[in-house]
């Protein structure tokens, strides 16, 4: 790369309250003790070389405020960057990460919530999980008879599978019978084959992987991905819920997440992670975090509303919220114990 360091002056960063703590050398440990209170939600401009960062010696550093302990500065640049502070209708961002953090809201009013989702659709956590980049798995398709097909990003020999590939794999296997709507395994063949974490099905055999290994989902990654789903949709549902509406009256929902190029809606609706609405409201925006970032390290305004969003969005913090972990139970199959709520999703 032919960029210079010292020609750089300044930087942005958006991210989680803990990480930004981090960041700046700040006492985190409050944030993980009730009642989950930050040592402090706006940080103030630093020289950048105070945190560790060599660019420009008297470069700056700003870091996006945060809403609360798990509520942070990511947030705060997604909804800058979908724009929901500024509209009519009611409308919900939904960022699909280790720490799950749904906005509700308006121009009027914006309430958030954050789950812990785990790192699962982050390409974490699971046996042949990566982020979305080169040589991910991210759209995949099972037959009836059980042949894969499937397309990596840039075309490259496939390494493991990201987040959306995850969505697409479980869909996938629940619409051809391979497992059913626990997350068991039905089938027998070539492809199911005995781990040390419980059965597992080979999406790709090792002949055609970058490695040299088969790449394969276990019913334990089975298991984690249900339990993010699970929990991304349960506070989605509480959330709504608890301010007396219903999935009906929001106009759009915004989904972000570090998915690569796109987001399937139609199976992440079919596994249970999004709500069962017409198709029409979903909005994939991606990285909404670095696209906020990017909007206000280039414009004075954007730092602006960033600031007030991070002042008037109302936390609502789950988990002293009762209703919160019979949702997350009902939510853990696919696509949801109550089928009513999902009644176009057919296996």
């Amino acid at each position: 790369n032919s960029l210079d360091l010292n020609n750089v002056n300044c930087l942005v960063c958006a991210g989680n309250t803990t990480m930004l703590h981090l960041l700046l050398g700040v006492d985190p440990a409050h944030i993980r003790k009730q009642p989950y209170v930050p040592t402090a939600n706006f940080l103030p401009v630093v020289r950048s070389n105070e945190a560790g960062i060599n660019i420009n010696p008297r470069g700056l550093l700003y870091c996006v405020p945060s809403v609360a302990s798990y509520v942070g500065g990511d947030t705060t640049a997604g909804v800058l960057s979908s724009g929901i502070f500024k509209n009519e209708q009611l409308n919900i961002l939904i960022d699909i990460g280790t720490n799950g953090e749904i906005v509700l809201g308006n121009k009027e009013f914006l309430v958030a919530c954050a789950a812990s989702a785990g790192p699962a659709f982050e390409g974490s956590g699971v046996s042949a999980g990566m982020r979305a980049s080169s040589g991910a798995i991210q759209k995949i398709k099972i037959n009836r008879q059980g042949d894969v097909d499937y397309a990596t990003i840039g075309d490259a020999k496939p390494c493991g599978i990201c987040g959306s590939g995850y969505i697409e794999l479980l869909s996938s296997m629940l619409f051809s019978g391979i497992i059913d709507k626990s997350g068991k395994f039905l089938l027998a063949g070539k492809r199911i084959r005995q781990t040390e974490n419980g059965k597992a099905f080979v999406v790709v055999f090792k002949e055609n992987s970058a490695s040299g290994k088969d790449i394969l989902i276990t019913e334990a990654d089975i298991e984690n991905l249900k339990r993010s789903k699970a929990a991304i949709y349960a506070a989605s549902a509480i959330l709504v819920r608890h301010l007396g509406l219903e999935f009906s009256q929001i106009k759009r929902i915004y989904i972000a997440g570090g998915f690569g190029t796109f987001l399937d809606m139609e199976k992440a609706i079919s596994i249970g992670l999004l709500p069962d609405l017409d198709r029409s409201k979903f909005v994939f925006i991606g990285n909404s975090s670095l696209a906020g970032a990017k909007d206000i390290l280039l414009s004075e305004q954007a730092q602006h509303w960033a600031e007030t969003i991070a002042r008037t969005v109302t936390n609502f913090e789950l988990s002293v919220e009762p209703g919160y972990m019979e949702e997350y139970g009902l939510a853990l199959f696919f696509p949801h114990t109550d089928l009513t709520k999902f009644p176009t999703v057919k296996f």
